[in-house]
């Protein structure tokens, strides 16, 4: 059934939400008013303090990176400096200063001329060996000359091979290994030389490993 209210306005009967239901909603309101507040200000203090915090520590890395590129340098230079001197270590290694051999050889012979032997030599040759690569070998390099011994007794040339080995007359055989016999043959008699009997010798040594040399150069070098 429908029903019309012919009544004018003005003697209608308002009809008016109920207190409570109004309290209901102004309490809702203001709760969710309060909470997007909070949620608001939450979120840009948060933002506020990460974004100053990223500031911060950007601001560490951009200080950081000529560092970082400093270091990095150095490193590669480190590597460039090892690898040049691993490349001379290894050059420097199985060196041998000839002509220091020669000086000590020179003192060798001066040191006992006209006393327990008279030498002189026709021809010296010298090398070294190096290792190859799978391959393990045990020579690394000689030293060989044809030598004379000015005299008609043979014992003198025996008399020089021992000083050759005598380190308080010279450090000439510390570089090597092994010395060969005394062996020779004494020369036809020629009055027109002086002297006029010799005998010729072979003179030859066997050089050390390179890490021989190296560590009795080393230690020469410690007690200095």
């Amino acid at each position: 059934m429908i029903r019309i209210n012919l009544l004018p306005d003005e003697y209608r009967k308002r009809t008016r939400m109920p207190a409570k239901r109004l309290a209901a909603v102004a309490v809702v309101v203001a709760v969710n008013t309060c909470l997007l507040a909070f949620l608001g200000h939450l979120h840009f203090a948060v933002a506020n303090e990460v974004e100053g915090r990223h500031s911060g520590h950007q601001l560490d890395m951009d200080s950081l990176k000529p560092q970082v590129a400093y270091h990095d340098a150095l490193a590669t230079e480190i590597k460039l400096f090892s690898s040049r001197e691993n490349t001379l270590s290894d050059i420097t290694k199985n060196r041998v200063l000839w002509t220091r051999k020669m000086d000590q050889m020179i003192d060798v012979v001066n040191a006992g001329n006209d006393v327990d032997h008279f030498v002189w030599f026709d021809d010296v040759s010298a090398q070294i060996l190096r290792p190859r690569r799978g391959r393990a070998s045990k020579s690394f390099g000689s030293f060989e000359a044809n030598g004379h011994s000015g005299s008609d007794e043979w014992d003198r040339m025996a008399h020089f091979l021992d000083d050759v080995v005598d380190k308080d007359l010279s450090m000439f055989i510390d570089d090597f290994d092994t010395l060969n016999r005394p062996n020779g043959r004494k020369d036809d008699t020629d009055e027109d030389l002086i002297p006029a009997v010799n005998w010729e010798f072979p003179l030859k040594l066997t050089l050390r490993s390179p890490d021989e040399r190296l560590a009795l150069r080393d230690k020469e070098e410690e007690s200095k």
